[in-house]
């Protein structure tokens, strides 16, 4: 798996939990999910995500690039 299909997975997993807690806890776990919304935006614009480097320290592989 590749570190930025490592960074969907874990995007999508935590923005699910985020909901279900959210449900069954407390509506302030949507601030968490704002925070990952907020993190893949910035992340589109400086190429760069705290996420990635923790990804790729667990020996998540870089994608190749295509030529």
């Amino acid at each position: 798996m590749t570190v930025n299909e490592g960074l969907r997975l874990m995007a999508g997993v935590f923005t699910l939990i985020s909901i279900v807690l959210a449900h069954y806890v407390s509506p302030y776990w949507l601030l968490f999910t704002g925070f990952i919304a907020f993190n893949l935006i910035q992340s589109a614009f400086t190429k760069w995500c705290p996420a990635m480097a923790i990804l790729r320290k667990l020996g998540f592989k870089e994608e190749k690039p295509v030529s």
